[in-house]
């Protein structure tokens, strides 16, 4: 490689841990900015034809904290979005009080939340507890076999869609350089949390596009801004990872298996980085966070999970075909099937490497803001489906792009569906009981082609 795109590349890298570090280094202000704090939220409950909880938020409802002495810590009311945030001195035991008059008429308060509430402070496992109230019935309704697996379909179809995007990059990397990368959840997790820092957390340093009106405000974007420049940090990252580490270890001959576990410890290298920055609550995204669930006949799904779904199989699609009948699909597929052959054809194999790479990391980036809009963004949310992700690819096929895509969508529906069997703290035993009979009786995967080995 010439000397003058060597450097260029070097400082192409300086600039995105830069980057890197300013983004992340603003998000410690979100942070640490309060030492203790109580999150109030008011909510009337209700349920839909499915049986799902549809909670909306009610506003103006007045919250009183008062310590173990009797004195008033602090008070206020709730916004539109049913929250109010108290700060706190700090752990200890506080008695939460909910003025019942400031409800609106005919809300009353369910049995299981009275007005007054004892927070220990060995409930604080984080800086932020959370106090929730209730209002309307909280029974049970009576829900038919059938609307239940219709419902769970219908979420495992979402999961499936957000595994497949998410295994898709992983199965590319190990079918071009036979890498399993057990750090591809942060990666995740970083698309995830890239966003939340644009969208939430803010960077004053951009102050300059405040003449922007729409786009950036208050120092934040809004998400159909943040989303974009979160996969395109995705892509940097995935970019990085290659360019920093694992291409330079691919030249000295470094065998896969040390790879491999260099990417056990960058993965908790990472994921202690990511809760010392983000802290351990979930948290939203600004926009679309309280909506009302839509009825289709037995199905209940908000806007946002709707509209998440169809980009998702719209980016799955265009992944496919790319990946069909782009040049750099085919090279892509001809380096995964026989590396030595494809250089010999004239293919530029670590070129294709190089965006592979890139590619996975924005599909992991745009997985993990899919999966931040579903279910609150989090420091650990994508190693929770790295293993949802290995079944997937193991099923599908190992090193097969299109196997992942098959292989992720299914065992998603399955993690949904086995939750109306066993409780739902298991409900991805199934899919890892799957990936373990895969191993034992087809190893090559649903795509993938039997090799003989020795």
């Amino acid at each position: 490689m010439p000397a003058d795109r060597r450097k260029a590349r070097h400082l192409l890298g300086l600039l995105f841990f830069s980057i890197f570090g300013l983004v992340f280094s603003s998000m410690s202000s979100g942070a640490n900015a309060a030492d203790y704090a109580l999150r109030i939220q008011v909510r009337e409950q209700s349920r839909d034809s499915s049986g799902k909880t549809d909670n909306q938020p009610i506003p103006g409802v007045t919250i009183t904290v008062t310590d173990a002495s009797g004195a008033e810590v602090g008070s206020g009311e709730t916004d539109e979005k049913g929250v109010v945030l108290i700060p706190v001195p700090g752990k200890a035991d506080y008695t939460v009080t909910l003025d019942e008059s400031t409800l609106p008429d005919g809300e009353s308060l369910d049995a299981k939340t009275p007005a007054v509430q004892q927070i220990l402070a060995d409930s604080f496992i984080t800086n932020t507890k959370v106090v929730s109230y209730f209002t309307g019935a909280s029974q049970s309704a009576s829900v038919s076999g059938f609307d239940k697996v219709v419902q769970r379909l219908v979420d495992g179809v979402r999961l499936g869609l957000i595994l497949a995007m998410c295994s898709v990059g992983l199965s590319l990397i190990f079918g071009t350089t036979g890498l399993t990368n057990f750090a591809h959840g942060e990666m995740v997790t970083f698309g995830g949390l890239a966003a939340f820092v644009f969208n939430v957390t803010g960077l004053s340093f951009l102050g300059f596009l405040s003449f922007l009106p729409g786009i950036y405000e208050n120092g934040t974007f809004h998400i159909f801004w943040a989303a974009p420049l979160g996969i395109a940090c995705g892509a940097g990252f995935g970019w990085a990872l290659n360019a920093g580490v694992f291409a330079k270890l691919r030249r000295r001959g470094i065998g896969l298996v040390t790879q491999m576990v260099l990417t056990v410890g960058l993965s908790i290298l990472l994921r202690n980085f990511f809760l010392s920055r983000f802290e351990g609550r979930t948290r939203p995204f600004r926009e679309f966070t309280l909506q009302k669930a839509l009825e289709f006949g037995p199905i209940s799904i908000t806007p946002r999970d709707l509209i998440v779904s169809i980009l998702s199989l719209l980016i799955l699609v265009v992944v496919a075909l790319g990946l069909r009948y782009t040049r750099l699909g085919k090279a892509t597929r001809a380096v995964s099937d026989n590396p030595d052959l494809a250089s010999a054809t004239g293919i530029d194999s670590e070129r294709v490497i190089r965006l592979v790479w890139i590619i996975g990391g924005a599909l992991a980036a745009t997985g993990g803001i899919f999966r931040g809009l579903d279910e609150q963004v989090s420091f650990d949310m994508g190693g929770r489906l790295l293993f949802l992700m290995f079944a997937g690819i193991t099923l599908g096929g190992l090193g097969s792009a299109f196997g992942a895509l098959v292989g992720g969508f299914v065992v998603g529906v399955m993690v949904e569906v086995a939750s109306l069997v066993v409780p739902t703290e298991l409900k991805t035993t199934p899919a890892l009981l799957v990936l373990i009979l895969v191993l034992l009786f087809r190893p090559q995967g649903i795509l993938g082609k039997a090799q003989r080995v020795g």
